[in-house]
């Protein structure tokens, strides 16, 4: 009996390691918004309603493009048509660059990751450069509209900005990343190679048609062309309707990962030692600028992205810091550590090689736009 019950906590001692271990931003998050309560009582006021309905439409309808198999379609169509590694990677790393803009970079990483991986098996041809690349074009191609990642769509949104405002903003960082991923992937081979990926098709045709639709109702939303209240109800009952799945297959742990956010940054705001220190220490463009990089490495860019608005109306700097500072080291993005695991997970031998690449090129990357940004944009 003893034994037994050691057993099972031993159990849910591991299945909690784990569950930390899974989403580490989650856990810090909860833990951060908990310790903070016992600091200040939260207010409702404190929670962002309009990024977390936003988030949530966004999320059901790609679910419901996955369902309909329509970015895989679309992947395969076009990379059917490649002869050569380094136009398979020039394409795998275009589609990462645009799908992520609409889709957001997490999930352009999903869908084309195991694409990647399953022609690196059929070409025989190790894809390590390309797949880091692939995520670079993610982070950097996300970072052109305001549904191409969250940190976006939370400054968007927090700021109220004009979509004038914010293509000005970014189009030059966005511009330049794009040309140096031309630029680097001249380092992988030009030897032809043969692909034939089996033919995908779209599950339904009539319903793909629909949920296109609606992703457009939601970037209107989005800019504030239609009530966000009404697109979330529209999205919700839609999606409870035809198909109740893809409500379950919402991604709730990044919901609750903002909301906890939320909580605890309004909680913080409140102590005005912290508050008068961050507003005189983020008191000019050049200082949120470089802020927002630095920070993004050791806690990410989203979380920097929301604790650092608080104290800073330089939202130009804010938004292109986050964005250049979602490069350099493996957490930054939470979107890199999509394409690592998939990796790892076929190739456990080549973890140090990936990691060693990997910050090498992203490095090279942050730097030169870095750079870029603060002669031309601050």
């Amino acid at each position: 009996m003893y034994q037994t019950e050691y057993v099972i906590r031993f159990n849910k001692i591991n299945f909690i390691i784990d569950f930390i271990k899974k989403d580490i931003v989650f856990t810090i998050s909860l833990t951060l918004a908990l310790l903070s309560c016992f600091i200040s009582f939260p207010k409702v006021e404190y929670i962002d309603f309009k990024v977390l309905s936003s988030l949530f439409s966004l999320m059901v309808v790609v679910k419901a493009f996955e369902n309909l198999n329509l970015l895989d379609y679309i992947a395969a169509y076009i990379l059917n048509k490649c002869t050569s590694v380094r136009r398979v990677s020039l394409v795998l790393i275009m589609l990462s660059f645009f799908m992520s803009m609409f889709v957001t970079n997490d999930i352009a990483l999903i869908t084309l990751g195991p694409l990647s991986l399953i022609i690196n098996e059929k070409s025989n041809i190790d894809l390590m450069l390309t797949i880091i690349l692939q995520t670079i074009a993610a982070n950097i191609g996300s970072s052109l509209t305001p549904i191409g990642n969250p940190q976006n769509l939370y400054i968007f949104s927090y700021y109220n900005i004009t979509a004038k405002e914010f293509f000005i903003t970014i189009l030059l960082i966005a511009l330049s990343g794009l040309s140096l991923l031309f630029i680097l992937n001249i380092k992988n081979t030009n030897k032809k190679i043969d692909i034939s990926l089996k033919d995908t098709k779209i599950n339904n045709n009539i319903l793909a048609v629909l949920w296109i639709f609606l992703f457009i109702i939601v970037v209107l939303s989005v800019f504030g062309i239609i009530d966000y209240k009404i697109t979330f109800l529209l999205i919700f009952f839609t999606a409870l309707i035809l198909n109740s799945k893809l409500l379950l297959l919402v991604d709730y742990p990044l919901l609750i990962t903002f909301v906890c956010f939320f909580i605890f940054i309004g909680n913080v705001s409140n102590i005005s030692l912290i508050s008068n220190y961050m507003k005189n220490h983020l008191n000019s463009s050049t200082s949120t600028y470089f802020t927002s990089i630095v920070l993004s490495q050791f806690i990410s860019n989203v979380p920097a992205c929301i604790f650092l608005s608080k104290f800073t109306d330089y939202y130009k700097q804010l938004l292109l810091g986050v964005n250049i500072g979602g490069l350099g080291t493996i957490i930054a993005s939470l979107a890199s550590i999509i394409s690592y695991k998939f990796y790892l997970g076929e190739y456990p031998q080549k973890s140090r090689n990936y990691i060693i690449k990997f910050t090498l090129y992203n490095f090279l990357s942050l730097i030169l736009l870095t750079i870029i940004g603060a002669i031309f944009l601050i």
